[in-house]
């Protein structure tokens, strides 16, 4: 990766970094868990990054049967971002192959971790957000699809 502490979450906990390419397959293997999507950006910018690479692994401790992470390679980051729409790094994406559960943008202290997580895993997946201009579809019934 880029840092020895991004390292150690492949290394030492068996976290996979993630091309673009192969992101949808790990969200798919990993169910019916939910993925956790950690989109670091350049921990030289983003100090807490290396915060959350540290609280991760603790993350998944505290919810072995619910969730599974990947480290999405910094090449595949923008195209992650505007997908799933969030506007600060570090980012945790919940994503599952029935859709987004939501997102954790920043540090946060872990018993506020451990409660965003819960009501992440326990909400109903959704249409991602996205970033940008919203779509009208053409007609009413074209807007349901």
């Amino acid at each position: 990766m880029n840092h020895p502490l991004l390292d150690r979450l492949q290394t030492q906990h068996g976290v996979p970094l993630l091309e673009l390419d192969a992101i949808a397959a790990h969200i798919q293997a990993a169910a019916p868990k939910i993925s956790v999507l950690f989109c670091t950006e350049d921990p030289r910018r983003f100090d807490e990054t290396l915060d959350l690479a540290v609280v991760l692994p603790q993350l998944l401790k505290s919810f072995p049967q619910r969730l599974s992470a990947a480290v999405i390679a910094r090449s595949a980051e923008k195209a992650v971002q505007a997908r799933y729409g969030f506007r600060t790094w570090p980012a945790l994406v919940f994503v599952s192959a029935a859709g987004w559960h939501g997102t954790i943008e920043g540090m946060r202290n872990w018993a506020d971790f451990v409660r965003e997580t819960a009501d992440i895993l326990d909400a109903a997946p959704r249409r991602a957000p996205g970033i940008g201009v919203p779509v009208a579809a053409a007609d009413a019934s074209a807007a349901c699809h």
